[in-house]
């Protein structure tokens, strides 16, 4: 569920750097905006003015990682203001992001504009050549970022309205706050949106809740740079996931949080009815783990070796052993390992709980008694075979549970 948020740039600053802003002078546009940028982001340029994007501009700091956009406020067809707005990796190494927006004022055909990063305070000008030839617009010239001098040379750029950059710029965050259910989200990924200068805390908030933290969410990306607001994403088990989501909407900064979409598929889940496998209002997890590992031993031909809960994730493994087909001279053993999450139908109070199913992973090993075969390729095993027990593994496990699977063409569970 995880991807990345650099592309989200423009939501919340389309209409932010508005020819107000000419009008006033402008001239702290170089400073970190990201505070101002959601108030101001329903402001739309006054009548008569024309705000035009350049999105596509090119390798801007030479071999570092940008995302870049150059916003014009036209009237008449003449140029007023422009904003050159860069979001850039500090090295070709680090995913850390750094941003300047700086105010460049035309001159003729040169725009010229001066400033300072948001984080690392860094020194940045900015000199353009701006030709425009047709439709189309070229840039050239330099950009000096602190002691590095970048040339610049952005030829046949087309614009686009305002509209328009929304579209093409707007990422959907996943975050429902109030699902109606677990069929688009899962019950134990989780997502909340806290301002930047709470970041931090809520992180430090988190050490003794007994929650897994996603390492990339961590990372300031360029949406969290331009916004001022960043996206925090948690894995927890589905029975604390409600609670901890009440806690989180009370934190300081959190503008928002929910569930998000996880890593299970609909097409393998099972729901059935909770009161069969409860316990004082509680998932007997006992119960439903040897039933779960029984049914699927059967299917598969195997015998049940372990089974482990995870109290962070909410996730149950369970492993079965069954003798290798893959050379049956050998006498290798076949280590299936599955992990299934097991959570409500929705938020809330149901009668009805769900079985979500992963993908099995094979393992063949030598344990017999005596000299061991070490067998360093494990990918080798009749995934065919593989492939028609794990159909059948699902098959009896709805039957065992007295549970519907999906049927993702009516998008509705059978």
């Amino acid at each position: 569920m995880r991807k990345s948020m650099i592309g989200c740039t423009a939501l919340a600053i389309v209409a932010a750097l508005s020819a107000t802003a000419h009008a006033q002078g402008a001239k702290d546009m170089s400073k970190d905006m990201s505070k101002d940028m959601v108030r101001d982001a329903a402001k739309a340029a006054p009548t008569g003015y024309d705000v035009r994007y350049f999105s596509s501009l090119g390798d801007l700091l030479g071999d570092l990682p940008v995302d870049a956009f150059i916003r014009e406020t036209r009237s008449g067809g003449k140029l007023i203001s422009a904003v050159l707005d860069v979001c850039y990796s500090v090295s070709t190494t680090s995913d850390r992001k750094d941003r300047f927006a700086v105010e460049l004022k035309p001159d003729g055909d040169r725009l010229t504009g001066s400033g300072q990063s948001s984080e690392n305070k860094t020194p940045v000008s900015v000199s353009l050549i701006r030709r425009p030839s047709g439709k189309l617009v070229s840039f050239d010239g330099k950009i000096t970022l602190g002691g590095s001098i970048n040339s610049v040379s952005s030829p046949d750029n087309s614009d686009t309205d305002e509209r328009e950059f929304r579209q093409l710029q707007m990422v959907d965050d996943d975050l429902v706050e109030a699902p109606k259910d677990f069929t688009q989200v899962s019950p134990q990924s989780l997502a909340v949106r806290v301002k930047r200068e709470n970041f931090v805390d809520l992180v430090n908030s988190l050490r003794d809740k007994n929650v897994q933290i996603a390492f990339d969410s961590l990372a300031t990306d360029c949406n969290a740079l331009r916004t001022g607001q960043q996206m925090l994403r948690l894995t927890a088990d589905p029975a604390r996931a409600a609670s901890l989501v009440a806690g989180l909407r009370s934190a300081p900064g959190v503008t928002a949080a929910g569930w998000t979409s996880g890593g299970y598929d609909m097409e393998r889940a099972i729901r059935f009815p909770a009161a069969d496998w409860s316990e004082g209002g509680k998932l007997n997890r006992d119960k439903l783990a040897s039933a779960l590992a029984a049914a699927t031993a059967k299917v598969m031909s195997a015998q049940p070796a372990a089974a482990r809960w995870n109290d962070t994730t909410g996730e149950l493994t369970f492993t079965l052993k069954r003798p290798s087909q893959l050379a049956p001279g050998l006498n290798l053993t076949e280590t299936l390992e599955i992990t299934a999450l097991v959570g409500p139908e929705r938020p809330g109070a149901s009668d009805r709980l769900v079985l979500w199913l992963g993908v099995p992973a094979s393992r063949t090993a030598d344990e017999s008694a005596g000299p061991r075969l070490d067998i360093a390729d494990e990918s080798g095993g009749d995934e065919e075979g593989m492939a028609s027990d794990d159909d059948g593994m699902i098959r009896a496990l709805a039957a065992e549970l007295k549970g519907q699977r999906w049927d993702s063409d009516k998008n509705a569970w059978k």
